[in-house]
């Protein structure tokens, strides 16, 4: 097989700026992070960006073309697949932020999130198999037993074993309530699972010496709906108490889903118990805590799904951007009436330029939001025990910004790719070129861990009004004193002026929501969500684009002419002056529309819609 070729992309610069210049991450690691600074920050983001351009970026096409395959009952990840795997363990990518006791190196959660961006946007269905491998982990470290630790968290933290999240069931989806399969309690404490769970990413490969599934199960004779869920580690493979291998469990994978997308990815109907013989324990020991269990991992996988959004259409920006400094097509705009005028790159077009700065400032606004997240994990965990109220006011923010990662950064991601190919014209509609790839590859983001729709209401039912609405009036009360302290700025009070405008709406729409709720008019809530989250994140994004920008705005005055910074700094200040321009006004335009309170759609009769 010739060399694979690599063409995933990152702008190591802007993620370096957003950490230490925008959320100050030096003043973190003086605390309590050990041996973490700046230069080992900076030194492991060179080395895992170079471990994406080489050993899991050259395989993302061909994990394209030669997807995961079932053969025999046993799925084989696609070629490349399994060295990504023994080197990213070896290397201890995936366990930067991991306890020590299992081999993690106690990075902050942000330099995690950081360089996630890589593993992620360089081959996406990859990093799955390892990305939800920790997340299993992590949820068996938090609530299981002192012996389901140490049989399991630090095995699947070093790759020995990979791990799964199963919920889905055909006839459940996200109704997870609605879930059939059953545990059957056993005289010696374990438990008889049977059942099946569809749609199970990395649900069987061949990457890993066993794969440790937790599943959601109802014991025998529980209560309905979701509060009767309990949660269960049932391995592909038994496992001794010494952590040998044993017997295969009754774990069988009937088939695996073609999709349009993340092909390298084994996407699995997973049958449980065929036999009568597939064993469970129950994490922690604990009865019908399934739910607040598993919110731990989705959680976790929520926020990764953001990254991933972000990191694909990370990459699809920055292959546009190469291309349309490399494809010559058509003259200049000035000499359009010349018909022997040279042909110019297409980045001197207008247009080409008006889309490559939106796709620049959305990826970078993006990834502004998902660092800070991270950085308030960071902060909460630090002022634990010491400053309670500033360890919930950071706990707040992730909570209301969590939903917000999620559904925007995924829907971003689509609409981003869909840029990057009108970049290319029908070039870009090519497998010579990734970004078609990167487009099928992110649509599946809107739908998975949770629906975004499922996001937005998370959001406006649970998150807005949290503790009183306290995280809420934070955040933007967060903007508000940045609109205060910038809004006679030189450069940028006109687009300060704008995200003003734009709080004072998602502020009015939030009371607008609560109006509903007390009226009775619930159902008009759902109509919206949607719309109120995308406001909701461009403010957030906005706001975060002209923080750099007015971070920029400094720093230039300190960098000469020549040196490449000063092209760096420009950019942060036209990223945030485009998007307060010309996406925050449409917050303001959404505001009145849900206030308008349209109900067509609840209006129409079924057969309104059509008549086939």
């Amino acid at each position: 097989m010739p060399q694979p070729l690599n063409r995933y992309k990152a702008d190591l610069r802007e993620i370096k700026f957003v950490l230490f210049e925008q959320l100050g991450l030096a003043e973190l690691l003086q605390g309590r992070y050990g041996d973490w600074d700046e230069d080992t920050t900076n030194a492991v983001i060179d080395e895992v960006y170079r471990f994406a351009c080489e050993m899991s970026g050259p395989y993302n096409a061909i994990g394209d073309q030669e997807p995961a395959k079932l053969v025999d009952g046993q799925v084989i990840a696609p070629p490349g697949f399994k060295a990504a795997w023994d080197r990213v363990y070896r290397d201890g990518w995936k366990n930067l932020s991991g306890p020590e006791e299992y081999g993690g190196q106690g990075a902050p959660h942000v330099i995690s999130a950081a360089v996630e961006e890589f593993l992620s946007g360089s081959n996406t269905a990859w990093s799955m198999y390892p990305g939800l491998t920790a997340g299993a982990a992590e949820v068996i470290s938090h609530f299981g037993t002192e012996r389901q630790k140490k049989l399991w968290v630090g095995r699947m933290m070093n790759g020995e074993f990979a791990g799964t999240m199963c919920l889905s069931e055909s006839q459940a989806g996200s109704d997870v309530g609605s879930a059939t399969t059953t545990a059957y309690k056993q005289p010696d404490g374990t438990y008889k699972i049977k059942g099946t769970k569809c749609w199970i990413s990395g649900g069987d490969h061949d990457l890993a010496n066993n794969v440790v599934h937790l599943v959601l199960a109802r014991i025998e004779g529980a209560m309905s709906g979701t509060k009767g869920l309990s949660l269960f580690i049932v391995p592909k493979i038994r496992v001794g108490e010494d952590g040998t291998l044993g017997q295969r469990n009754d774990v069988t994978v009937p088939s695996i889903e073609h999709k349009m997308g993340i092909n390298g990815s084994s996407t699995c109907v997973l049958q449980f118990g065929d036999d009568d013989a597939c064993l469970g324990e129950l994490v922690g020991g604990a009865e019908h805590q399934g739910m607040r269990q598993m919110f731990l991992l989705m959680n976790f996988a929520r926020i990764g799904v953001g990254i991933q959004g972000m990191a694909i259409a990370s990459t699809a920006y920055l292959n546009a951007l190469e291309y349309a400094k490399e494809r010559k097509q058509g003259s200049s705009i000035k000499n359009f009436k010349d018909p022997a005028a040279a042909r110019v790159a297409i980045i001197e077009h207008p247009d080409v330029r008006r889309m490559l700065l939106d796709m620049k400032a959305r990826v970078e606004g993006i990834r502004m939001l998902i660092l800070k997240l991270a950085i308030h994990q960071d902060r909460a965990d630090s002022l634990k025990g010491k400053d309670d109220a500033g360890a919930a006011y950071h706990t707040s923010q992730i909570d209301l910004l969590t939903p917000l990662v999620k559904a925007y950064g995924s829907d971003q991601a689509f609409r981003v790719c869909e840029s990057a190919i009108q970049v290319y014209g029908g070039a870009g509609l090519t497998r010579d070129f990734p970004v078609e790839q990167y487009c099928r590859d992110s649509k599946v983001f809107s739908v998975y861990e949770g629906t975004n729709h499922i996001q937005a209401l998370d959001l406006v039912a649970r998150k807005l009004g949290q503790n009183a609405g306290a995280g809420t009036q934070a955040f933007l009360g967060d903007i508000a004193k940045f609109c205060a302290a910038n809004k006679d700025h030189a450069e940028l009070g006109v687009a300060v002026a704008n995200l003003s405008k734009a709080h004072e709406s998602v502020a009015g729409t939030a009371m607008q929501f609560l109006m509903w709720f007390q009226g009775g008019q619930m159902e008009r809530v759902p109509l919206v969500a949607n719309r109120f989250l995308e406001m909701m994140s461009e403010l957030a994004v906005g706001w975060l684009l002209l923080d750099a920008a007015a971070i920029a705005c400094e720093k230039t005055k300190t960098v000469a002419a020549g040196h490449p910074d000063a092209a760096f700094y420009a950019g942060k200040k036209a990223a945030g002056i485009f998007f307060a321009r010309n996406v925050l006004p449409g917050v303001v335009n959404s505001a009145k529309i849900i206030a308008a309170g349209d109900t067509s759609p609840l209006d129409i009769p079924d057969d309104g819609f059509a008549t086939v």
